[in-house]
C-alpha cells in the first residue's frame, strides 16, 4: 500500500527524512486553495493510500478524506487543527502576505516563529535542528509559500464534519506544541468513529524533533491497518 506525506506550511520532505519511511510518496502543497488541492492530489496519487498529514498537510489530508473516503485505506493526521481559522489567524497569514511583498524571503518567515515551531529549548540546544527548519524556508520559496498562504485562507471548519468519516486514523499531538496544543487532538479524536490519539514529547514539528518514536508509531500503526485488512478479507 502506498504511503503519501503531506508536510506542513513552508516545510519540505526534510521534515520526514529520519523518520524511516522511505518509498513513500511525497507531494508539493502547491495549490491556492483547498478544493483545489485535493482535486490536483486525487488525480496524481495512486488509487488507494494511506495518507500522512502535518498541520496544513493533514488539514488537505482530512479534505482529501472526507472527499474521498473510498480511496483512503488509513488517515494519520499530525500537529493539526480541524476548525475554521481564527480572525488572528487570518490577520497573521495576510501579514505574512504583506511581508512577502515587501521583499522578506522565506526563511526569515520561518526565522520569526522558530520557538513555536520548535520551542525556546530546541532553539536554544539544537542549532542542527534550527538551520533544518530554516532550509526548509529556502527550500520551499517565497512562490510557493505564497500559495501555501492562500491555501490557508481558503480553509473553512472540518471539526463538524468528521463525524462522518470512518477511515481508521492515527492522530499525533505534540505535548508541547504550542500552535496546534493537545486538545486540538482531542478534539479531532472525539468526533471521528474510527480514531485514537498518541501524545509524544515534542513541538509542533514533531516529525523533525522526535523522527525515531514517530517513525515507529506510524510503521507499527501502519502494520496494524494491514493486519485488519487481511483479516477482513479472510472473513
Amino acid at each position: 500500500m502506498s504511503l503519501v506525506l503531506l508536510a506542513g506550511m513552508n516545510c519540505t520532505a526534510d521534515l520526514w527524512a529520519d523518520a524511516g519511511l522511505d518509498g513513500a510518496v511525497q507531494p508539493v502543497l502547491d495549490r491556492p486553495t483547498i478544493s483545489l488541492q485535493v482535486e490536483a492530489l486525487l488525480d496524481a496519487l495512486p488509487e488507494r493510500f494511506v495518507l500522512v498529514g502535518h498541520s496544513l498537510g493533514a488539514i488537505v489530508a482530512m479534505s482529501l478524506a472526507l472527499a474521498a473516503p473510498d480511496r483512503v485505506a488509513g488517515l494519520c493526521l499530525v500537529s493539526t487543527n480541524a476548525k475554521a481559522p481564527t480572525v488572528g489567524q487570518r490577520g497573521a497569514w495576510q501579514e505574512w502576505l504583506a511581508l512577502l511583498d515587501a521583499g522578506t524571503d522565506a526563511r526569515e518567515l520561518q526565522r520569526s516563529i522558530l520557538p513555536a515551531l520548535l520551542g525556546e529549548e530546541a532553539v536554544r540546544e539544537r542549532p542542527e535542528l534550527v538551520e533544518r527548519t530554516l532550509a526548509m524556508g529556502d527550500a520551499t520559496g517565497e512562490a510557493r509559500l505564497r500559495t501555501q498562504l492562500q491555501l490557508q485562507l481558503s480553509r473553512g471548519d472540518l471539526l463538524a464534519r468528521l463525524s462522518g468519516l470512518s477511515v481508521p486514523t492515527l492522530v499525533v499531538s505534540g505535548l508541547d506544541d504550542v500552535i496546534t496544543p493537545p486538545h486540538f487532538h482531542t478534539e479531532i479524536v472525539t468526533r471521528m468513529p474510527d480514531a485514537r490519539l498518541v501524545t509524544l514529547d515534542a513541538g509542533h514539528l514533531l516529525p523533525l524533533e522526535r523522527p525515531q518514536a514517530f517513525g515507529s508509531l506510524l510503521r507499527s500503526w501502519q502494520t496494524q491497518l494491514a493486519d485488519a485488512a487481511s483479516g477482513a478479507s479472510r472473513r
